[in-house]
């Protein structure tokens, strides 16, 4: 199904009745992933779950978009459809949004339980060999942008930017790059003790995207926040073990 929201197309899927959830994916992922979580969860309540702006089937954002564009965009998404979902399931870079949106000043929504699985919010530290990399990355940029090097070389600053970047960074377009760049380079940290739902974490026990520390952080910093470890999962933990996170999801949302 697809409506519009500020212009751009949007591809989402609704299903089952009840109480709703809303399911936010990751970074370069799409609804589509989240197949065997909206089997599950359809029969018992309502599921809705939107290709986010830049993903999937949506369209990109017009310009780069920061975490408070998307949280915008998902009070607006649920406006539209006229649901108030009582829970809130994200996944990475959805989790991200998720935390954002329940520490707003005045959020438009009020979930009574989150779920974030394998979530994005906190800021990797870096060690003195990233920022030795950074410095002389950043050194080398401004010489070859200065124009008599830019004449002679003309590709050479993109091709420092690819070496440099990740795989989600070189499979975005221009606008979904820098998004990214704005959005990886938020912090949240500080944000986690405001949140007021019973919150459950979901970790894949090896997720090398968001490490098992950043959930075990979350845990302490989350006032009503628990953590479940699913072992020998990575980063996307629902489908590296389906079976198990199914049982988990079971038992914190009663069905």
């Amino acid at each position: 199904m697809f409506t519009e929201i500020d212009g751009l197309n949007i591809n989402y899927i609704d299903k089952g009745e009840g109480d709703g959830i809303l399911l936010l994916h990751g970074w370069g992922s799409n609804i589509t992933l989240f197949d065997g979580i909206i089997r599950q969860l359809s029969p018992h309540m309502r599921v809705t779950a939107p290709d986010m702006p830049g993903f999937g089937e949506s369209d990109e954002p017009k310009e780069p978009w920061r975490v408070d564009d998307y949280v915008d965009f998902t009070e607006k998404f649920c406006q539209k459809l006229g649901i108030s979902p009582s829970i809130l399931l994200g996944h990475s870079f959805g989790g991200r949004v998720i935390i954002k949106l329940c520490t707003k000043p005045e959020p438009k929504l009020s979930p009574d339980k989150l779920i974030l699985t394998d979530s994005a919010g906190i800021m990797p530290k870096k060690s003195l060999k990233s920022k030795l990399s950074t410095k002389m990355y950043k050194a080398g940029r401004a010489v070859m942008s200065a124009p008599p090097m830019k004449a002679l070389f003309p590709d050479a600053v993109e091709n420092m930017r690819n070496k440099r970047g990740s795989a989600d960074y070189l499979a975005a377009s221009p606008v979904m790059r820098q998004t990214l760049v704005y959005t990886v380079n938020e912090d949240l940290t500080e944000l986690l003790k405001n949140i007021k739902q019973s919150t459950l974490l979901i970790w894949g026990e090896r997720d090398d995207a968001t490490p098992l520390s950043d959930g075990q952080t979350m845990e302490k910093l989350i006032p009503d926040g628990g953590l479940a470890v699913i072992k020998g999962a990575g980063h996307y933990s629902f489908l590296d073990d389906p079976y198990t996170y199914s049982r988990i999801l079971a038992s914190f949302l009663n069905i």
